[in-house]
Order: structure tokens, then sequence, then C-alpha cells
């Protein structure tokens, strides 16, 4: 039985060493996965600043297109003929958003749905020609 004594020892002496190794093996283990991950961030850079290097060629032909395509709006004069005194708040918050501060007032504005809308509300206060 003192055999089977010693076999018990030398086994768990192996164990010892053997979990030893494996954690010298773990920590190498370790830096091998951490010098990957460095590699793999690096090539993910690069990879997205060539990316923006690509995007940044695409859109580059497309602001000097917009500059060469703009058009030029529509503009309309408008002038307060008669004062918002006696008219519903409404109304002389529609000639404030217009631009309108006071009577015989005049301002130049853009031609578009939002601001024939309001134009419509104060029609009778106002005087509108088109800008040239």
């Amino acid at each position: 039985m003192p055999s089977a004594a010693k076999n018990g020892a030398d086994a768990a002496a192996d164990e010892k060493k053997a979990a030893a190794k494996s954690g010298a093996d773990a920590a190498k283990d370790k830096k091998k996965d951490a010098a990957k991950k460095t590699t793999k961030t690096a090539k993910k850079k690069t990879v997205k600043k060539a990316a923006e290097k690509k995007a940044d060629e695409k859109k580059a032909p497309a602001k000097k297109a917009a500059k060469k395509t703009t058009k030029k709006v529509p503009q309309l004069r408008v002038r307060q003929v008669k004062s918002g005194i006696k008219h519903p708040h409404r109304m002389r918050r529609t000639l404030t958003a217009l631009g309108l501060k006071h009577h015989q007032d005049e301002v130049v504005v853009p031609d578009n749905p939002s601001i024939r809308g309001m134009l419509r509300r104060v029609h009778h206060l106002v005087s509108v020609t088109p800008e040239e």
C-alpha cells in the first residue's frame, strides 16, 4: 500500500506541475490574444480611414455639383398696407412671422407654399408684388 500512496502523491504533484504549466501557457495565450486584438484594431482603423477617404472623395464632387446647380428661388415683395390693430391676435402674429413690424413696412420673402398660406391669412392687410 505504501506504493499506492506514492503513486497518489506523484499524481498530485503531476497535477500541480500541469496546473502551473497551464497557468504559464495561459499567460502566453493572453499575450498572444492581446497582440492579435491590437493588430485587429489597427487593421480596423486603417480600413475605417480608407473608407473615410473614399467617402470624402465621393462627397467632394457632389459639393461642387451642388454649387453649379443652385437655383434662384423666386421672391415676393410684401408691403403692409393696413394696421394689425383691432384684428385678431393670430393675424398680428402672422404679420410678425412674415417680418412685418409696423404699418407701411416692406419685406422680401421667398415664394413657397408656407409663405403663400400666411399671405392668404392676411391678404386684406398686405399687398404682394413679385420681386425680380
